[in-house]
């Protein structure tokens, strides 16, 4: 299934709790109990960032502007669901960020089309 990155990123706002891995070919970030995750933006950047008490401990910045779309790869291992952002070019297509979250993209909301968070602030599910 795939998603705007638009979409997945309202969503993923959402759940910054429910984060296990964030990767770009570069870097990964792992899920910690001594972490919190941040998902929004940081000036004109979009931002993935895990906190550590209130000290920055690790950052992604991510340019929506190259992600044609968002690929949901189902489930790679209980309770890891696995996103590519996906950039297209004429030659390829190539996974620049994978976001692995502890459930799959619901769309969850209340009836109206409006998604409710949960895992801020709170415990992951």
């Amino acid at each position: 299934m795939t998603h705007s990155f638009e979409a997945f990123w309202s969503w993923l706002q959402l759940h910054p709790n429910c984060l296990l891995q964030v990767a770009t070919p570069e870097a990964v970030l792992y899920d910690d109990d001594a972490f919190h995750w941040y998902v929004g933006t940081d000036q004109a950047n979009r931002v993935v960032q895990q906190i550590l008490g209130k000290r920055l401990a690790s950052e992604i910045l991510i340019d929506g502007e190259r992600v044609a779309y968002v690929q949901e790869m189902g489930e790679s291992r209980q309770g890891e669901h696995v996103f590519e952002a996906v950039a297209e070019t004429p030659a390829a297509r190539l996974a620049v960020y994978t976001f692995v979250v502890s459930h799959g993209f619901d769309g969850e909301g209340d009836g109206d089309g409006e998604l409710k968070p949960h895992g801020i602030g709170g415990s992951v599910h």
